[in-house]
Protein backbone atom coordinates (compact mmCIF):
# COMPACT_ATOMS: atom_id res chain seq x y z
CA UNK A 1 0.00 0.00 0.00
CA UNK A 2 1.84 2.99 -1.02
CA UNK A 3 0.50 5.66 2.23
CA UNK A 4 1.99 8.88 0.34
CA UNK A 5 -1.08 9.24 -1.56
CA UNK A 6 -2.93 9.45 1.91
CA UNK A 7 -3.68 11.88 4.53
CA UNK A 8 -0.88 12.09 7.10
CA UNK A 9 -2.48 14.43 9.93
CA UNK A 10 -1.91 14.47 13.78
CA UNK A 11 -4.96 13.16 14.81
CA UNK A 12 -5.54 13.48 18.54
CA UNK A 13 -8.33 10.98 20.18
CA UNK A 14 -8.74 11.56 23.99
CA UNK A 15 -10.36 9.96 26.21
CA UNK A 16 -11.38 10.84 29.93
CA UNK A 17 -10.86 8.13 32.10
CA UNK A 18 -13.74 6.23 33.78
CA UNK A 19 -15.68 10.07 33.28
CA UNK A 20 -18.62 9.67 35.64
CA UNK A 21 -16.75 7.62 38.32
CA UNK A 22 -13.81 10.15 38.12
CA UNK A 23 -16.07 13.30 38.30
CA UNK A 24 -18.05 11.72 41.14
CA UNK A 25 -14.17 11.50 43.20
CA UNK A 26 -12.92 14.86 42.36
CA UNK A 27 -16.89 15.85 43.91
CA UNK A 28 -16.34 13.93 46.89
CA UNK A 29 -12.54 15.77 46.83
CA UNK A 30 -11.07 11.72 46.34
CA UNK A 31 -8.40 10.72 44.25
CA UNK A 32 -10.33 9.23 40.99
CA UNK A 33 -7.22 6.49 40.59
CA UNK A 34 -7.28 5.72 44.26
CA UNK A 35 -10.38 5.71 45.02
CA UNK A 36 -13.50 3.23 44.62
CA UNK A 37 -16.41 4.49 42.85
CA UNK A 38 -19.56 2.87 41.66
CA UNK A 39 -21.46 5.54 39.46
CA UNK A 40 -25.62 3.37 39.80
CA UNK A 41 -28.38 4.29 37.66
CA UNK A 42 -30.70 3.59 40.83
CA UNK A 43 -29.51 2.36 43.89
CA UNK A 44 -32.85 1.08 45.13
CA UNK A 45 -32.54 -2.30 42.46
CA UNK A 46 -30.64 -4.54 42.75
CA UNK A 47 -30.64 -5.34 38.82
CA UNK A 48 -29.46 -1.20 37.81
CA UNK A 49 -26.48 -1.11 35.50
CA UNK A 50 -23.32 0.54 36.73
CA UNK A 51 -22.40 3.44 34.70
CA UNK A 52 -18.97 3.92 35.81
CA UNK A 53 -16.46 1.75 37.91
CA UNK A 54 -13.41 3.96 38.77
CA UNK A 55 -9.88 2.63 38.14
CA UNK A 56 -9.39 1.57 41.22
CA UNK A 57 -12.73 -0.14 41.94
CA UNK A 58 -11.79 -2.30 38.38
CA UNK A 59 -8.61 -3.43 39.44
CA UNK A 60 -9.37 -4.80 43.04
CA UNK A 61 -12.90 -5.73 43.15
CA UNK A 62 -13.34 -6.36 39.00
CA UNK A 63 -16.44 -4.52 38.44
CA UNK A 64 -16.53 -3.34 35.17
CA UNK A 65 -18.97 -0.96 33.41
CA UNK A 66 -21.82 -2.40 32.84
CA UNK A 67 -22.26 -4.71 35.81
CA UNK A 68 -24.91 -4.95 38.06
CA UNK A 69 -25.65 -3.56 41.39
CA UNK A 70 -25.86 -7.33 43.08
CA UNK A 71 -22.59 -7.65 41.83
CA UNK A 72 -21.47 -5.66 43.90
CA UNK A 73 -19.51 -6.51 47.49
CA UNK A 74 -20.36 -4.79 50.35
CA UNK A 75 -16.93 -3.21 51.03
CA UNK A 76 -16.64 0.12 53.18
CA UNK A 77 -14.48 1.66 50.97
CA UNK A 78 -16.59 1.17 48.13
CA UNK A 79 -19.15 3.85 47.20
CA UNK A 80 -22.10 4.36 45.15
CA UNK A 81 -23.21 7.50 43.50
CA UNK A 82 -26.39 8.59 41.69
CA UNK A 83 -25.13 10.03 38.39
CA UNK A 84 -25.45 13.53 38.20
CA UNK A 85 -25.64 14.00 34.23
CA UNK A 86 -26.23 18.03 33.74
CA UNK A 87 -23.07 18.25 36.43
CA UNK A 88 -21.14 15.34 34.19
CA UNK A 89 -22.03 17.63 31.19
CA UNK A 90 -20.80 20.84 31.96
CA UNK A 91 -17.35 19.59 32.99
CA UNK A 92 -17.61 18.17 29.85
CA UNK A 93 -18.14 21.84 28.39
CA UNK A 94 -15.13 22.99 30.02
CA UNK A 95 -12.97 20.44 29.55
CA UNK A 96 -13.86 21.23 25.69
CA UNK A 97 -13.43 24.69 26.44
CA UNK A 98 -10.11 24.31 27.53
CA UNK A 99 -8.76 22.08 24.69
CA UNK A 100 -10.42 25.26 22.18
CA UNK A 101 -7.21 27.04 24.04
CA UNK A 102 -5.07 24.74 21.52
CA UNK A 103 -6.93 24.84 18.69
CA UNK A 104 -9.54 26.40 16.77
CA UNK A 105 -13.46 25.41 17.67
CA UNK A 106 -13.93 23.62 14.09
CA UNK A 107 -10.36 21.35 14.75
CA UNK A 108 -12.14 19.97 17.82
CA UNK A 109 -14.97 16.91 16.99
CA UNK A 110 -16.97 15.97 20.53
CA UNK A 111 -17.14 12.29 20.20
CA UNK A 112 -19.22 11.72 22.96
CA UNK A 113 -19.44 13.28 26.59
CA UNK A 114 -16.08 11.60 27.87
CA UNK A 115 -14.01 11.67 24.58
CA UNK A 116 -12.96 13.89 21.66
CA UNK A 117 -10.81 14.23 18.68
CA UNK A 118 -8.92 17.24 17.71
CA UNK A 119 -6.41 18.40 14.52
CA UNK A 120 -3.27 19.42 16.09
CA UNK A 121 -1.70 20.82 12.12
CA UNK A 122 -0.40 23.98 11.80
CA UNK A 123 -0.04 23.99 15.94
CA UNK A 124 3.21 23.01 15.88
CA UNK A 125 4.86 26.04 16.39
CA UNK A 126 3.27 27.70 19.33
CA UNK A 127 3.20 24.15 21.12
CA UNK A 128 5.74 21.70 19.58
CA UNK A 129 4.36 18.31 17.83
CA UNK A 130 1.80 15.91 18.75
CA UNK A 131 3.62 14.06 21.63
CA UNK A 132 4.27 17.69 23.14
CA UNK A 133 0.93 18.58 22.62
CA UNK A 134 -0.65 15.46 23.97
CA UNK A 135 1.33 16.40 27.31
CA UNK A 136 0.38 19.47 27.75
CA UNK A 137 -3.47 19.22 27.64
CA UNK A 138 -3.07 15.76 29.62
CA UNK A 139 -0.98 18.54 32.24
CA UNK A 140 -4.49 21.12 32.08
CA UNK A 141 -6.56 18.87 32.69
CA UNK A 142 -5.21 17.33 35.72
CA UNK A 143 -3.96 20.97 37.11
CA UNK A 144 -7.16 22.54 36.69
CA UNK A 145 -10.02 19.44 36.89
CA UNK A 146 -8.11 16.92 38.35
CA UNK A 147 -8.85 14.56 36.40
CA UNK A 148 -7.11 11.39 34.33
CA UNK A 149 -7.47 11.14 30.60
CA UNK A 150 -5.50 9.11 27.55
CA UNK A 151 -4.29 10.60 24.55
CA UNK A 152 -3.88 8.38 21.21
CA UNK A 153 -2.64 9.65 18.17
CA UNK A 154 -2.40 9.15 14.58
CA UNK A 155 -2.46 10.24 11.01
CA UNK A 156 -6.37 9.81 10.86
CA UNK A 157 -9.25 9.71 13.20
CA UNK A 158 -8.87 5.56 12.60
CA UNK A 159 -6.02 5.39 13.78
CA UNK A 160 -5.71 7.71 16.26
CA UNK A 161 -9.03 5.92 18.08
CA UNK A 162 -7.27 2.61 17.76
CA UNK A 163 -4.05 3.76 19.37
CA UNK A 164 -6.09 5.36 22.11
CA UNK A 165 -7.91 1.77 22.56
CA UNK A 166 -5.09 -0.32 22.45
CA UNK A 167 -2.38 1.18 23.64
CA UNK A 168 -3.09 4.71 24.92
CA UNK A 169 -5.64 3.54 27.65
CA UNK A 170 -2.54 1.84 29.35
CA UNK A 171 0.15 3.92 28.86
CA UNK A 172 -1.80 7.64 28.96
CA UNK A 173 0.31 8.93 25.80
CA UNK A 174 1.23 6.69 22.59
CA UNK A 175 1.11 7.65 18.61
CA UNK A 176 0.53 5.05 16.09
CA UNK A 177 1.52 6.07 12.28
CA UNK A 178 1.53 3.78 8.99
CA UNK A 179 4.83 2.29 9.95
CA UNK A 180 2.50 0.66 12.83
CA UNK A 181 0.31 -0.97 10.41
CA UNK A 182 1.78 -4.39 9.61
CA UNK A 183 2.92 -4.50 13.35
CA UNK A 184 0.23 -3.31 15.66
CA UNK A 185 -2.86 -3.15 13.44
CA UNK A 186 -2.91 -6.50 11.97
CA UNK A 187 -2.12 -8.64 14.87
CA UNK A 188 -5.56 -7.24 16.55
CA UNK A 189 -8.03 -10.55 17.14
CA UNK A 190 -10.72 -11.22 18.21
CA UNK A 191 -11.77 -8.64 15.33
CA UNK A 192 -14.61 -6.90 17.53
CA UNK A 193 -11.33 -4.87 19.24
CA UNK A 194 -11.44 -3.51 15.58
CA UNK A 195 -13.38 0.05 15.94
CA UNK A 196 -16.51 -0.48 13.81
CA UNK A 197 -16.80 -4.10 13.55
CA UNK A 198 -19.19 -5.55 15.94
CA UNK A 199 -20.03 -8.89 17.20
CA UNK A 200 -22.72 -10.33 14.20
CA UNK A 201 -20.17 -8.23 11.55
CA UNK A 202 -16.73 -10.28 13.18
CA UNK A 203 -19.21 -14.36 12.66
CA UNK A 204 -20.11 -13.18 9.56
CA UNK A 205 -15.58 -12.19 8.70
CA UNK A 206 -14.95 -15.38 11.11
CA UNK A 207 -17.16 -17.57 8.25
CA UNK A 208 -15.02 -16.41 5.91
CA UNK A 209 -11.58 -17.58 7.28
CA UNK A 210 -10.88 -13.81 8.54
CA UNK A 211 -10.09 -13.75 12.21
CA UNK A 212 -7.30 -11.17 12.30
CA UNK A 213 -7.30 -7.43 10.96
CA UNK A 214 -3.81 -8.43 9.12
CA UNK A 215 -6.10 -11.34 7.51
CA UNK A 216 -8.71 -8.74 6.52
CA UNK A 217 -5.99 -6.49 4.67
CA UNK A 218 -4.92 -9.53 2.84
CA UNK A 219 -8.30 -10.69 1.47
CA UNK A 220 -9.31 -9.63 -2.11
CA UNK A 221 -10.78 -6.30 -2.27
CA UNK A 222 -13.50 -7.47 -4.59
CA UNK A 223 -14.80 -10.29 -2.84
CA UNK A 224 -15.20 -8.11 -0.04
CA UNK A 225 -17.21 -5.25 -1.96
CA UNK A 226 -19.27 -8.39 -3.56
CA UNK A 227 -20.05 -9.56 0.00
CA UNK A 228 -20.76 -6.02 1.78
CA UNK A 229 -21.02 -3.30 -0.72
CA UNK A 230 -19.52 0.02 -0.44
CA UNK A 231 -18.78 -1.04 3.55
CA UNK A 232 -16.76 -4.16 2.29
CA UNK A 233 -14.48 -1.63 0.73
CA UNK A 234 -13.91 0.39 3.55
CA UNK A 235 -12.78 -2.80 5.57
CA UNK A 236 -10.51 -3.44 3.39
CA UNK A 237 -9.02 0.43 3.43
CA UNK A 238 -9.54 0.30 7.21
CA UNK A 239 -7.52 -3.25 7.82
CA UNK A 240 -4.38 -1.26 5.96
CA UNK A 241 -5.28 2.06 8.54
CA UNK A 242 -6.46 4.04 5.71
CA UNK A 243 -9.22 6.42 6.86
CA UNK A 244 -10.40 9.42 4.76
CA UNK A 245 -12.76 11.05 7.50
CA UNK A 246 -12.90 14.73 8.21
CA UNK A 247 -12.77 16.14 11.44
CA UNK A 248 -16.66 17.09 12.25
CA UNK A 249 -17.77 14.65 9.71
CA UNK A 250 -19.73 11.52 10.48
CA UNK A 251 -17.53 8.92 11.98
CA UNK A 252 -17.15 5.67 9.90
CA UNK A 253 -19.02 6.37 6.90
CA UNK A 254 -20.69 3.67 5.32
CA UNK A 255 -22.78 2.37 7.80
CA UNK A 256 -24.12 5.55 9.32
CA UNK A 257 -27.59 4.68 10.88
CA UNK A 258 -30.28 6.35 13.61
CA UNK A 259 -31.15 4.13 16.48
CA UNK A 260 -32.46 3.62 19.95
CA UNK A 261 -32.06 0.84 22.33
CA UNK A 262 -34.03 0.86 25.43
CA UNK A 263 -34.34 -1.00 28.71
CA UNK A 264 -37.96 -1.35 29.83
CA UNK A 265 -38.60 -0.32 33.84
CA UNK A 266 -40.87 -3.30 34.26
CA UNK A 267 -41.89 -6.13 32.03
CA UNK A 268 -44.38 -5.99 29.44
CA UNK A 269 -46.74 -9.06 29.00
CA UNK A 270 -48.97 -7.25 26.89
CA UNK A 271 -47.98 -7.29 23.07
CA UNK A 272 -50.39 -4.26 22.69
CA UNK A 273 -48.52 -2.10 25.28
CA UNK A 274 -45.10 -3.06 23.08
CA UNK A 275 -46.39 -1.73 20.06
CA UNK A 276 -46.94 1.58 21.91
CA UNK A 277 -43.80 1.25 23.01
CA UNK A 278 -42.25 0.79 19.19
CA UNK A 279 -44.28 3.56 18.26
CA UNK A 280 -43.30 6.41 20.58
CA UNK A 281 -39.27 5.00 20.01
CA UNK A 282 -40.12 5.06 16.14
CA UNK A 283 -41.02 8.84 16.67
CA UNK A 284 -38.03 9.11 18.26
CA UNK A 285 -35.95 7.47 15.73
CA UNK A 286 -37.71 9.26 12.49
CA UNK A 287 -36.97 12.56 15.03
CA UNK A 288 -33.21 11.84 14.71
CA UNK A 289 -33.07 10.72 11.12
CA UNK A 290 -35.19 14.16 10.48
CA UNK A 291 -32.59 16.40 12.33
CA UNK A 292 -29.63 15.37 9.99
CA UNK A 293 -32.09 16.03 7.21
CA UNK A 294 -32.15 11.77 6.66
CA UNK A 295 -33.56 8.99 5.38
CA UNK A 296 -33.25 5.23 5.58
CA UNK A 297 -34.69 2.24 3.67
CA UNK A 298 -33.91 -0.30 6.12
CA UNK A 299 -35.78 -0.26 9.35
CA UNK A 300 -34.19 -2.86 11.92
CA UNK A 301 -36.61 -4.62 15.63
CA UNK A 302 -35.08 -5.99 18.42
CA UNK A 303 -36.64 -7.53 21.25
CA UNK A 304 -35.44 -8.65 24.42
CA UNK A 305 -37.21 -11.05 26.66
CA UNK A 306 -37.72 -11.10 30.29
CA UNK A 307 -34.83 -13.43 32.41
CA UNK A 308 -37.63 -14.48 34.33
CA UNK A 309 -38.78 -16.62 31.02
CA UNK A 310 -35.31 -17.51 29.90
CA UNK A 311 -34.15 -14.77 28.05
CA UNK A 312 -33.98 -14.53 23.99
CA UNK A 313 -35.67 -12.55 22.09
CA UNK A 314 -34.85 -11.68 17.90
CA UNK A 315 -33.38 -9.09 16.20
CA UNK A 316 -34.88 -8.98 12.27
CA UNK A 317 -34.61 -6.46 9.00
CA UNK A 318 -36.79 -5.10 6.73
CA UNK A 319 -36.04 -3.10 3.53
CA UNK A 320 -38.49 -0.85 2.38
CA UNK A 321 -39.10 0.25 -1.57
CA UNK A 322 -38.33 4.23 -0.81
CA UNK A 323 -36.29 5.61 1.41
CA UNK A 324 -38.55 7.02 4.67
CA UNK A 325 -38.37 9.51 7.68
CA UNK A 326 -41.70 9.37 8.29
CA UNK A 327 -42.62 8.00 11.52
CA UNK A 328 -45.85 6.03 10.74
CA UNK A 329 -43.46 4.52 7.81
CA UNK A 330 -41.51 3.07 10.36
CA UNK A 331 -44.08 1.74 12.74
CA UNK A 332 -45.40 -0.30 10.02
CA UNK A 333 -42.48 -1.81 8.93
CA UNK A 334 -42.04 -2.73 13.05
CA UNK A 335 -45.24 -4.19 13.20
CA UNK A 336 -44.62 -6.89 10.34
CA UNK A 337 -41.59 -7.59 12.15
CA UNK A 338 -43.06 -7.91 15.34
CA UNK A 339 -45.99 -10.01 14.24
CA UNK A 340 -44.13 -11.81 12.18
CA UNK A 341 -41.78 -13.07 14.99
CA UNK A 342 -43.09 -12.11 18.47
CA UNK A 343 -43.48 -15.23 20.61
CA UNK A 344 -45.89 -14.07 22.73
CA UNK A 345 -43.42 -14.02 25.73
CA UNK A 346 -42.82 -10.95 28.37
CA UNK A 347 -40.88 -8.25 26.57
CA UNK A 348 -37.92 -6.36 28.79
CA UNK A 349 -35.93 -4.45 25.69
CA UNK A 350 -36.68 -3.31 22.60
CA UNK A 351 -34.27 -1.69 20.01
CA UNK A 352 -34.73 0.26 16.46
CA UNK A 353 -32.58 1.43 14.06
CA UNK A 354 -32.81 3.16 10.77
CA UNK A 355 -30.19 1.95 8.48
CA UNK A 356 -29.63 2.55 4.76
CA UNK A 357 -29.66 6.14 4.71
CA UNK A 358 -29.22 8.88 2.14
CA UNK A 359 -30.02 12.60 2.12
CA UNK A 360 -33.57 13.61 2.37
CA UNK A 361 -33.61 15.28 -0.75
CA UNK A 362 -36.93 14.25 -2.71
CA UNK A 363 -39.59 11.71 -2.24
CA UNK A 364 -40.85 9.09 -4.39
CA UNK A 365 -45.03 10.17 -5.32
CA UNK A 366 -47.36 7.17 -4.24
CA UNK A 367 -50.77 7.09 -6.07
CA UNK A 368 -52.46 5.01 -3.15
CA UNK A 369 -50.59 7.39 -0.40
CA UNK A 370 -51.65 10.82 -1.65
CA UNK A 371 -51.09 12.25 1.88
CA UNK A 372 -47.53 11.10 1.34
CA UNK A 373 -45.93 14.69 0.92
CA UNK A 374 -47.93 16.48 3.68
CA UNK A 375 -46.79 13.24 6.12
CA UNK A 376 -43.37 14.05 5.45
CA UNK A 377 -43.74 18.11 6.25
CA UNK A 378 -45.71 17.48 9.44
CA UNK A 379 -42.69 15.45 10.42
CA UNK A 380 -40.66 18.31 10.60
CA UNK A 381 -43.11 20.55 11.86
CA UNK A 382 -43.53 18.74 14.83
CA UNK A 383 -39.54 18.89 15.14
CA UNK A 384 -40.25 21.83 15.23
CA UNK A 385 -42.50 22.70 17.81
CA UNK A 386 -40.82 20.05 19.90
CA UNK A 387 -37.61 21.96 19.71
CA UNK A 388 -38.74 25.42 21.03
CA UNK A 389 -41.11 23.86 23.43
CA UNK A 390 -39.74 21.30 24.53
CA UNK A 391 -40.02 17.43 24.34
CA UNK A 392 -43.57 16.65 26.35
CA UNK A 393 -44.95 19.44 24.20
CA UNK A 394 -46.42 17.23 21.62
CA UNK A 395 -46.82 13.80 22.05
CA UNK A 396 -48.85 10.95 20.60
CA UNK A 397 -51.50 9.73 22.79
CA UNK A 398 -49.96 6.51 23.44
CA UNK A 399 -47.22 8.54 25.88
CA UNK A 400 -50.04 8.64 28.38
CA UNK A 401 -50.95 5.25 27.98
CA UNK A 402 -49.56 3.05 31.33
CA UNK A 403 -48.11 1.63 28.43
CA UNK A 404 -45.94 4.76 27.53
CA UNK A 405 -42.15 5.71 28.81
CA UNK A 406 -41.71 8.82 26.57
CA UNK A 407 -42.92 11.54 29.29
CA UNK A 408 -40.71 9.69 32.02
CA UNK A 409 -37.83 9.89 30.12
CA UNK A 410 -38.06 13.33 28.50
CA UNK A 411 -37.13 13.82 31.96
CA UNK A 412 -34.16 12.25 31.87
CA UNK A 413 -30.42 12.98 30.64
CA UNK A 414 -28.88 10.74 29.03
CA UNK A 415 -31.63 8.16 30.38
CA UNK A 416 -31.08 9.25 33.59
CA UNK A 417 -31.82 12.01 35.98
CA UNK A 418 -29.79 15.40 36.17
Amino acid sequence: MNYESFPNRHILCIDMKSFYASCAAVILGLDPLTAHIAIVGDKERTGSIVLAASPKLKEDFGIQTGSRLFQIPNDPRIRLITPKMATYLRISAEITRLLNRYVPKENIHVYSVDECFITADGTERLWGDAHSLAEKIVEDLRNEFSLPCAVGIGPNILMAKLCLDLEAKKKGIAEWTYDDVKTKLWSIKPLRKMWGIGARLEKTLNRMGIFTVGQLANYPLELLEKKFGVMGNQLYYHAWGIDLSDIGSPIMLGQISFGKNQILLRDYPDPEEVKCVILEMCEEVAKRAREHRMAGRTISLGIGYSQKEGGGGFYRSKTMDVSTNITMDLYRACLLLFDRFYEGKTVRKISISLSNVEKDSGMQLDLFRPNRIKEHRLGYVMDAIRNKHGSNALLRAVSYTKAGTSLHRNKLIGGHYA
